[in-house]
């Protein structure tokens, strides 16, 4: 075996008393040891019935009649998610400063290295955690994590009637301008209203780089790097949108506040991210 493996094997199981571990062991060649860390990190699922969900215990009971899914990817499993900062623990919900390189979202080869699955492993008490909303992997900032079912509904459904204020701060190539003092951008996206509003921080000529401050009030995906790219002012580091390709800078984009009324509480909440970790021009 080596780091370049990708294995995938769907097992359909004859006995209840068969193990996952050595069931898969036997079809992979993949020692116990690796396949349980495999588990661990999320590349196995079951399927019973109708559903199906990821498989982390290896002592689960299995029924016959259930189907085992691996996904191994080697290079995938072998690597490390970068450290997220907790900013505040509600309880219901949890905010976090994620990093450069973690994702808001899994796939079915993995999900060791999601913000769901941080908050998992590093939260006391250990509570489940869903996803609210989503922050490109290349995107840096604030995000709400939810720790129970009501959470997520009540959160979620915040976002999807605009009721949480979101405000991010970007830099981005040339000189934005400061007048209108908010540039608005509300290009539909994927046939979908998409609305950001843009000004003007600073500008540094030294550079030809802006600091803008945008303010959306949808959430379609890569909203506000199109926009500014559209603009005529991508986003630097942006190797999707941007013409000019840096490969040696981050994306600097940066979620800094989230704004809304606690839908469990009914209190204003306000998250601010720390200065130093705003994008520095």
């Amino acid at each position: 075996m080596s780091d370049n493996d990708v294995i995938e094997k769907h097992i359909d199981v004859n006995d209840a008393d068969s193990s996952t571990v050595e069931l898969l062991s036997n079809a992979t060649n993949l020692s116990k040891q690796i396949i349980k860390q495999a588990m661990a990190k999320g590349a196995v699922w079951l399927s019973r019935g109708k559903h199906t969900q990821r498989l982390r215990r290896a002592n689960r009971k299995l029924n016959a009649g259930d189907t085992l899914h691996l996904y191994y990817n080697a290079r995938l499993l072998a690597t490390k998610p970068p450290e997220a900062l907790l900013i505040a623990d509600e309880g219901d919900y949890s905010v976090w400063y994620k990093p450069y390189g973690l994702l808001s979202q899994g796939s079915k080869w993995s999900d060791h290295c999601t913000i769901t699955r941080w908050a998992v492993q590093h939260l006391q008490p250990e509570r489940p955690a869903f996803i609210v909303h989503r922050l490109d992997r290349a995107a840096t900032g604030l995000i709400l994590v939810a720790h129970t079912k009501k959470a997520t509904t009540l959160l979620t459904g915040l976002f999807q009637q605009r009721k949480i204020t979101k405000i991010y701060e970007a830099i981005v190539q040339g000189h934005f301008p400061s007048s209108p003092e908010i540039f608005t951008v509300n290009t539909p996206i994927n046939e979908k209203t998409a609305i950001s509003h843009i000004r003007l921080l600073k500008y540094s000529p030294k550079r030809n780089c802006s600091l803008v401050s945008i303010e959306i009030e949808t959430g379609r995906k890569h909203q506000i790097r199109k926009h500014l790219s559209e603009a005529g002012f991508p986003i630097l580091g942006d190797r999707l949108y941007s013409e000019q390709q840096d490969f040696e800078t981050d994306l600097q984009l940066t979620a800094v506040s989230l704004c809304f009324t606690c839908p469990i509480t009914n209190k204003p909440r306000h998250y601010e991210l720390d200065s130093k970790l705003h994008p520095q021009l």
